[in-house]
């Protein structure tokens, strides 16, 4: 009969009767470093080759209404954005600096993780290097993205999860507890990824994780940090979920569409690597406490395409994916040099090919119709705001000055309403108003307002019955035939249909 497993000390967590005590992790190689600068380096030399993107513009501007929350997102990124402009008004590279850094420090971890599974250099090596080319790792950290942050989060809880189980250590999971907690405050898919893995470990073990007092400990941290977020929403009505169901729906296929999509987030080359991630747990004895983590990765794409998410959800479970299957990958290399090669053939045509596709590499007038805008249409959102913006004032100037005094600006979407906040002022461009997620909280027109500049919006059908009597004053053009958003929508001239405060919870929309 198997004897009960002892109690586990407050600093540790219980070995099972006669288990042998775990061996020290190989030694940490140095090369690690200079692949994440290089990285970094990359991310940070093609920082200013285009312009802002429509959400770095939005998260400046809400980054300048402090709140606990957003409609669509929590607050740590927008104070982070705001920070930044505001050390430096107008530098791309400072604003786009902690997300070089961040992708940087998360092919760090990727190594880390490969060190704590028993990877030696090699593994190291192979985990970072796959990490640093991949084309979800460059395609989120070459700007300010949500998703950038949620990696390193989700990077650092897997590999403070490992590290607990591996060295039946108790302390890490308190750390884990504190870094879902401040990545719930980037992006909640976070703690839907710890979800995730808490309900494999209940599921497969081993589960003196979750009875472990540090562990408790972690997610009442984790709980703590969260909460103001999760009471603003609640407070709100929960807009956070109508945003998510309005952007329900993959843009890579569909739910057909997500799993192939799966097979290029790291490279197409490359998927032996994180496919060896997922087995090695159900491959290797030694491993088999990390079940947890493929489990963990199936339930989260489940979810998803039951409800329908977008495919690149899943791109922060990559890195971890990558450090458990290196070792096995390096094992399959050792004594074959052919094999060898291949790899690292692989690894650089990954490089090339996920740095033309996910960095601003090409000119600008040549992104129209390009496999770029095919596989990476983000590319194109980052490009033509200054003329956007010149184009509205040069609208603005139109105007009798009897009709600007009592004229708003009223955008379709927070990116145009974040451009004229961030880029209108040396055009004398007054705020901007929208009903678009956050904007929706920051006001409203004034009463005085008879009329509205307005943007973004295809058709005068989409404005009636709220704007009517509609007189187009100009069309945006970007100046290198890109057709993204804002490319050839008119610039009008319209009336409100009533008071502004009657028309506002029409003219609010959460997508």
């Amino acid at each position: 009969m198997r004897e009960p497993v002892a109690a586990h000390p407050i600093g540790g967590l219980a070995r099972e009767p006669g288990e042998a005590p775990r061996p020290s992790p190989p030694a940490l190689t140095r090369w690690l470093f200079p692949i994440a600068l290089v990285q970094v380096a990359v991310l940070l030399a093609t920082s200013t080759s285009y312009g802002y993107h429509r959400d770095e513009l939005y998260f400046i501007v809400a980054g300048g209404h402090p709140a606990l929350g957003y409609p669509d997102q929590p607050p740590l990124v927008p104070l982070l954005c705001w920070a930044m402009n505001a050390i430096a008004p107008g530098s791309l590279f400072l604003l786009r600096t902690p997300s070089a850094l961040a992708a940087g420090a998360t092919t760090l971890l990727a190594g880390l993780v490969a060190r704590e599974v028993g990877g030696g250099r090699d593994a190291q090596l192979i985990a970072a290097a796959c990490t640093a080319v991949s084309g979800f790792s460059l395609a989120v950290a070459h700007l300010v993205s949500t998703t950038t942050f949620d990696m390193l989060s989700t990077t650092v809880f897997g590999w403070l999860a490992v590290r607990a189980t591996v060295r039946r250590e108790g302390a890490p999971l308190l750390l884990a507890g504190l870094v879902v907690g401040v990545g719930c405050l980037a992006k909640p898919q976070v703690g839907l990824v710890a979800i995730a893995m808490v309900g494999a470990v209940a599921l497969l073990g081993p589960r003196s994780l979750l009875r472990n007092r540090w562990a408790a400990a972690g997610a009442l941290c984790a709980l703590g940090l969260a909460a103001p977020y999760i009471v603003w929403q609640a407070s709100h009505g929960w807009p956070q979920a109508t945003v998510a169901s309005n952007i329900a729906g993959s843009q890579e296929g569909g739910r057909v569409g997500f799993l192939p999509f799966q097979l290029v987030m790291v490279s197409p080359v490359l998927i032996g690597v994180w496919i060896a991630g997922l087995a090695a747990p159900f491959r290797q004895t030694s491993l088999r406490d990390l079940r947890f983590i493929p489990a963990g990765y199936a339930l989260l794409a489940l979810a998803y395409i039951i409800g329908n998410g977008h495919a690149y959800y899943l791109a922060s479970l990559y890195p971890l994916l990558l450090g458990l299957g290196a070792p096995s990958t390096a094992r399959w290399l050792r004594g074959h040099s052919g094999r060898r090669t291949a790899l690292v053939v692989a690894i650089l045509a990954s490089a090339a090919i996920n740095a033309v596709i996910a960095l601003p590499l090409l000119p600008e007038r040549d992104l129209q119709g390009s496999v770029v805008m095919a596989l990476n249409p983000a590319q194109g959102e980052t490009v033509g705001w200054p003329r956007f913006v010149q184009t509205v004032a040069g609208a603005w100037r139109r105007l009798p000055p009897a009709v600007r005094r009592h004229t708003a600006l009223f955008t379709a979407n927070y990116g145009e309403g974040g451009a004229i906040d961030l880029l209108g002022a040396r055009y004398g461009l007054p705020r901007a108003f929208s009903g678009h997620n956050g904007f929706s909280e920051w006001g409203i027109p004034p009463s005085t307002d008879t009329h509205a500049i307005v943007t973004g919006f295809e058709t005068t059908a989409e404005l009636r019955p709220y704007l009517s009597h509609c007189t187009t004053l100009a069309t945006v053009h970007n100046g290198v035939g890109l057709a993204n958003q804002e490319q050839g929508l008119p610039v009008r001239l319209c009336r409100p249909e009533g008071p502004w405060p009657e028309l506002w919870p029409h003219l609010t929309h959460f997508d």
